[in-house]
This record gives C-alpha cells, sequence and structure tokens, in this order.
C-alpha cells in the first residue's frame, strides 16, 4: 500500500503565522500557493524520477549530468527506508490535475561525508515544466511538516538543513520563503563549487 500525505489546502490568515512561505516571501500575495500532494516513492517512482531530471536544466547545480536509472532506484528504495525509520523521507511529489509526477521534495539525514553531516537536510527538485508556480515552496512546507510531525512523536528533530549550490537563485528564494536563514558557506570538495547552509528550527 502506497502511503500518502493528503494534499496542503491553500494557505488562509490562519495558517499563515505557522507557514512562513504563505507570507511575506510569497511573490505573489494575491495567489495562495498551490495544493500539493505528496507520496513515499514506489518502485515505479524510480523511472518517473530519472525520465523528469533527465534535463541539463534540471541537473545544472546537481552535478551537471542525468543520473542512471539505477541510481534513482537505489534513491528511492533508501527513501522508502527512511519513512519507515525516521517518519519522513523524499517524497514524491505529483501535480493536482492529473497525478504526473513532477519530481521531489522532503527530507533525508544529510548523505555526505562532508558538510552538515549528522544533520537532516530539507530539498526540492522540480522538472523544468513545474518551476516558477509555487510546487515547490508548498510542497516542502508540506514535507516540513512531516519533520516537525516525526520530531515530536520521536523527541528527535529540532532543525533542518538546506545545502544549496550559491548560483541556484531559484532554490535559494525557496529557502527564503520558507523562513530559513543562512548559516554558513562551504566549498564542495572536488568540484570546489560555493554552496550555502540555510538552517531552519522545526
Amino acid at each position: 500500500m502506497t502511503s500518502q500525505i493528503p494534499p496542503t489546502a491553500p494557505p488562509t490568515p490562519s495558517t499563515a503565522s505557522r507557514n512562513p512561505s504563505a507570507v511575506p516571501g510569497w511573490p505573489h500575495p494575491d495567489r495562495p500557493l498551490p495544493a500539493v500532494e505528496l507520496r513515499v516513492p514506489t518502485d515505479e517512482d524510480a523511472l518517473h524520477w530519472h525520465r523528469v531530471f533527465n534535463d541539463p536544466e534540471v541537473m545544472e547545480f546537481h552535478g551537471g549530468a542525468p543520473a542512471e536509472p539505477s541510481f534513482y532506484e537505489e534513491l528511492t528504495a533508501r527513501q522508502r527506508r527512511h519513512h519507515a525509520e525516521l517518519g519522513f523521507c523524499l517524497y514524491t511529489l505529483l501535480a493536482p490535475a492529473d497525478g504526473a509526477v513532477m519530481g521531489f521534495t522532503g527530507a533525508q539525514p544529510w548523505p555526505r561525508d562532508w558538510g552538515p553531516v549528522g544533520e537532516i537536510e530539507i530539498g526540492w527538485r522540480l522538472g523544468r515544466a513545474y518551476w516558477g508556480k509555487g510546487y515547490a515552496t508548498a510542497a516542502a512546507t508540506t514535507a516540513l511538516e512531516a519533520v516537525r510531525t516525526a520530531g515530536v512523536r520521536t523527541a528527535g528533530v529540532r532543525h533542518v538543513v538546506a545545502m544549496i549550490d550559491a548560483r541556484n537563485a531559484r532554490s535559494i528564494a525557496v529557502a527564503h520563503r520558507l523562513g530559513m536563514h543562512h548559516a554558513e558557506t562551504l566549498l564542495r570538495p572536488v568540484s570546489g563549487r560555493t554552496t550555502h547552509c540555510y538552517r531552519l528550527e522545526v
């Protein structure tokens, strides 16, 4: 059985105080954030992620070249384990109109041996067709609620981080809308690219 997070309701004044993305960072105050639906990744989602991310623009700040299908097979399997063990993961993001896979959004333990080792990273990646519509902000807000719920249950997660390439203005804007603050700047091993670490108390 596939686990799903119910669609989010459009932000209202009563939720704005606990939803930093609703106001004031959302650049379209006259338009609510879109409803979103997230699900724990399925086996089939490995192929969907590969298809949606098989785009040089999408991968510009994620190594540049599209990954092989086997990479997403391992990644989706790992997310299912995270959800079972932690109560959250990188979720598959579904288009509200037709259920098409738009990408992923969610949180996972930082998977590398440099940077914020031992911390929980929130992240998002969407297909090019879904950029600029508020989906990343809305979905990340929903994912943060899953992290908060898990943290309350386990008395574990106190804050999350987002590791963002310094040139990635779109993702930096999403981090700001979520209420995240810049914590530190690091250089990625091998590539030497500048990466900003944003942090948010949950």
